[in-house]
């Protein structure tokens, strides 16, 4: 898939006030901190499209980009480490359960988890969450870059093994680096794949 454009359409507090619900739409959520504002604007190809910053939790709105005039590429709030109180993070909570649970255009969550890092109890819950609500994801570990080759294999091979003995599922998961433009055209080709696969 060739990206031609990619647009911010709008930051909508709660799912009610997102934009009309007329193209496929592909959501990337993960705990604060884990680079998806950079992995997003490697995506796209563009260097300012999602914010980056460096303070955690600074995503607080469902921010719609319409890609192509086509489909939406979602940016979720993160969830984890951000320095918000406990109401406002209940309310951030809510929001983004309301729209996974109930956004009829979702094809796809594509869940960014640290590769650098062993499986996490945070992100293992709301793999559990989403498998549970039968909500479809991929995994997507960023930072490839900053982890030796061997290691590749190895922080993935665990989550697949805790995942196969607790929750029996065996998602699939693309390695990715937004520095070395590492896994772009594999997160594309499944967008694409789910797209032409669900108007087929």
């Amino acid at each position: 898939m060739q990206i031609s454009t990619a647009r911010f359409v709008l930051s909508s507090p709660s799912l009610k006030l997102c934009p009309k619900g007329d193209h496929p739409e592909f959501a990337f959520i993960g705990r604060s901190n884990v680079g998806k504002s950079s992995l997003i604007n490697m995506i796209t190809g563009s260097k300012a499209l999602a914010k980056v910053s460096g303070t955690p939790g600074k995503t607080r709105l469902i921010n719609h980009f319409l890609i192509n005039d086509a489909w939406y590429l979602v940016d979720l709030p993160g969830f984890g480490f951000a320095k918000i109180s406990k109401e406002e993070s209940r309310k951030i909570r809510i929001m983004i359960e309301s729209y996974l649970l109930r956004r009829d255009n979702l094809r796809l969550t594509f869940l960014l988890v640290d590769s650098r890092l062993m499986p996490q109890k945070p992100d293992l819950e709301f793999m559990a969450w989403l498998t549970r609500h039968h909500i479809p994801f991929v995994i997507l570990f960023t930072k490839a870059d900053k982890i030796s080759k061997a290691h590749h294999t190895a922080n993935p091979s665990q989550y697949r093994k805790s995942l196969i003995e607790t929750l029996n599922i065996d998602p699939e998961f693309i390695l990715t680096s937004a520095e070395k433009k590492m896994g772009r055209e594999e997160v594309l080709g499944v967008i694409e794949r789910e797209i032409v696969m669900r108007d087929a």
